[in-house]
């Protein structure tokens, strides 16, 4: 029963969330910022850059990842 459960689990995730590292790192940069902006007071122009960059970076390692993955099987 547990089985059905943790399968059931985890396909329901699997529709909204389908890389969990791509959604936590996404998750930590917007923390990141949000902090950056809240408490260090940090120029918006300075924090835009960031989160782009951060984005990018962070689509970059993922699509990475990815690939390598993808080539490791065949």
């Amino acid at each position: 029963m547990m089985n059905i459960l943790t399968v059931a689990l985890k396909e329901f995730f699997g529709m909204f969330i389908d890389d969990g590292a791509l959604a936590l790192a996404a998750l930590l940069l917007t923390a990141i910022v949000g902090v950056l902006v809240k408490f260090a007071h940090v120029d918006a122009l300075l924090v835009a850059a960031l989160l782009l960059l951060g984005c990018l970076l962070i689509l970059a390692e993922s699509l990475t990842r990815a690939a390598r993955r993808r080539f490791q099987r065949k």
